[in-house]
């Protein structure tokens, strides 16, 4: 029987965010843009496997968006 999670993660660029952890996905991974969130279904054999991906996923996509928020402060020179 397959695990299955599915995460949405609202960030403010999605796109981007979407585009960084997309390289980092597995076969059983799909990582797309949904009403200005960023969704992500997972799937695996078993339910350790899916909590690992899980954990994986989101210090990726909390790596992700912490970056996109630094180059965008930058960009618009805030503080």
């Amino acid at each position: 029987m397959t695990r299955a999670a599915t995460i949405r993660t609202e960030v403010p660029d999605p796109g981007l965010v979407a585009a960084a952890v997309r390289p980092d996905n597995t076969a059983e991974m799909d990582t797309r843009v949904e009403d200005g969130g960023v969704v992500t279904r997972i799937e695996r054999d078993d339910t350790g496997g899916l909590q690992s991906t899980v954990d994986d996923y989101v210090v990726n996509v909390t790596v992700a968006t912490e970056v996109a928020q630094h180059a965008n402060r930058h960009t618009t020179h805030e503080s």
